[in-house]
C-alpha cells in the first residue's frame, strides 16, 4: 500500500468536506436549500389537493365587489366566517399602508429579525436572528412570497410584539366593519392545539380588500411577479398566479392550508373599471385562481363606469369672490368621476351633491379646494371629490375711496 498516496487521498477529502460546509454555511445555500421544521401550512406551490373530504365544488364561498361603489355583483355564502390561511396577512398591510401614508413609517424603516421571527416556519424568506431588512424589502417578502417570519417581524416592529399586533388587527377589523372576522395570528398558519384559527368571510375580505386598492402602494407590491431578494440570492415568486397570465390583475392575495383549502382575493383593472374577486375554499391548486378569473371576466363583460365628469372640467356651480379681481369663480373637478353600471342600461339615474361655500374672500390660488361634489345612485354614495379653483383670483386694489372710509 502506498502510504504517500493514502495521506494525499485524505488530504483531499479533508478539503472537499471544508468547501462543503463552508457552502452550506453561505447566506446563499440556506435560502435555497433551507427546510424549515415540519409545518400544518404546505407550500401553495406544492401542494396538489387540500382536504376534499370537506371541500367540494369550485370553492365553498366567493364575492364580486365594485371597490369604489361597494356594489356587490356576485356572491355565495359570502357572510360564512372562514380559515382566511395567509389572506390574515391582508390585515397587515393594511395597517403597513395607512402607517405610510400617515407618515409614522417609512419605506426606509430597518426591520430587525427576532429569534420568534427566525424561527417561524412554512412560508418563509429564512430570515436570521439580528438580520435588518427594509419596510420595503419585508413588504414585498410578505405580499409576494407570502413570508411567515417576515410577518411577524414587522408586527413587533409596530406594536412590540405580535399579541398586540393582532389587538390592532381586529381594531381594524371592526372600524372597517368586517362583522365575519376575528383574527388570533399575523400570519394565518394553521393553529397549534389549544389555539383558535383566522376567519373571515369572503364579504369581509372584499371589504378589506376594498380599502387595500385605495393604497398605490399595496398595488406596487402586490402586482410584482418575482423580485430579488437578500441581494439577489433568493427570488421572491407571487402566489398569486393571477398576476401572470390575467390581464390587468395587480393583486392581492392567497392563502392555503389543508382545512381552509386555496383562498384567493384578485383584483383587476380594466378600460377605467377595478374589480374584486374573493374565492375562497378551493380543494385544488388552481381551482382558485380559475373561478377568480371567471368571475373578474364575466364582471368586466357585463360591466362598465360611465364618465360623468373630467378632471379639470367645469362644476356646475359658482362661488362668489369678495374683495376680488373677479366677481365669481366656477370651481372644476379635482378628478375624474363615473358610476358603475350594467353595460347598455341607460336608466341608471344619479345626482350630484355640491358642498360649496356661498362665498369665498380674495387671494384665491389656482387649484385651491373650494368644496366637493358627492356622486349619489339608488340613494347610496358612491364617490365624492375636490372641486377646485381653475385659476387665481387677485385681490382687488383699494382705491382711496376704500381707504378714506376704512379709517371711518
Amino acid at each position: 500500500m502506498n502510504i504517500s498516496g493514502s495521506s494525499a487521498l485524505r488530504s483531499i477529502w479533508a478539503f472537499a468536506l471544508a468547501c462543503a460546509i463552508a457552502l452550506m454555511a453561505s447566506p446563499a445555500f440556506a435560502a435555497r436549500h433551507h427546510r424549515a421544521k415540519p409545518s400544518a401550512e404546505a407550500s401553495e406551490e406544492s401542494a396538489e389537493a387540500a382536504s376534499t373530504d370537506t371541500l367540494k365544488g369550485p370553492y365553498q364561498e366567493a364575492c364580486v365587489i365594485e371597490p369604489n361603489s361597494g356594489t356587490v355583483v356576485f356572491a355565495k355564502n359570502e357572510h360564512q366566517p372562514w380559515p382566511t390561511a395567509s389572506l390574515a396577512k391582508m390585515m397587515l398591510m393594511e395597517i403597513v399602508a395607512e402607517k405610510l401614508d400617515d407618515g409614522s413609517l417609512k419605506l426606509t424603516d430597518q426591520i430587525a429579525t427576532s429569534d420568534k421571527a427566525a424561527k417561524m416556519g412554512g412560508s418563509q424568506v429564512y430570515l436570521k436572528p439580528g438580520e435588518n431588512f427594509s419596510v420595503d424589502d419585508t413588504m414585498k417578502a410578505i405580499v409576494v412570497h407570502s413570508a411567515n417570519d417576515s410577518s411577524v417581524a414587522m408586527a413587533e416592529y409596530l406594536a412590540g410584539s405580535t399579541e398586540a399586533f393582532v389587538v390592532m388587527m381586529n381594531a381594524e377589523a371592526a372600524k372597517l366593519g368586517m362583522k365575519d372576522t376575528h383574527y388570533y395570528s399575523v400570519h394565518g398558519l394553521p393553529p397549534a392545539p389549544g389555539q383558535q384559527a383566522d376567519v373571515a368571510s369572503a364579504y369581509d375580505q372584499a371589504l378589506l380588500a376594498r380599502a387595500l386598492v385605495k393604497h398605490p402602494q399595496v398595488l406596487q407590491w402586490s402586482g410584482i411577479t418575482t423580485a430579488p431578494f437578500r441581494a439577489g440570492t433568493f427570488e421572491l415568486r407571487n402566489t398569486n398566479h393571477l398576476v401572470f397570465n390575467y390581464n390587468g390583475c395587480d393583486g392581492l392575495k392567497t392563502g392555503f392550508y389543508n382545512k381552509a383549502g386555496f383562498n384567493v382575493v384578485a383584483t383587476a383593472h380594466r378600460g377605467g373599471l377595478r374589480l374584486i374577486a374573493v374565492v375562497l375554499g378551493s380543494p385544488r391548486k388552481g381551482e382558485n385562481f380559475r373561478s377568480a378569473g371567471e368571475m373578474l371576466s364575466e364582471g368586466f363583460a357585463q360591466y362598465e363606469m360611465k364618465a360623468i365628469a373630467k378632471k379639470g372640467s367645469a362644476s356646475n356651480v359658482s362661488v362668489a369672490v369678495t374683495d376680488g379681481s373677479a366677481p365669481k369663480i366656477v370651481p372644476v373637478w379635482g378628478a375624474d368621476a363615473a358610476i358603475f353600471m350594467k353595460r347598455g342600461d341607460e336608466k341608471t339615474s344619479y345626482k350630484v351633491n355640491y358642498s360649496i361655500p356661498a362665498m369665498i374672500a380674495a387671494p384665491v390660488r389656482a387649484g385651491q379646494k373650494i368644496g366637493s361634489a358627492e356622486v349619489i345612485v339608488d340613494g347610496q354614495s358612491t364617490a365624492t371629490v375636490a372641486l377646485l379653483a381653475p385659476s387665481d383670483v387677485a385681490a382687488k386694489k383699494a382705491t382711496l375711496v376704500d381707504r378714506v372710509l376704512s379709517k371711518f
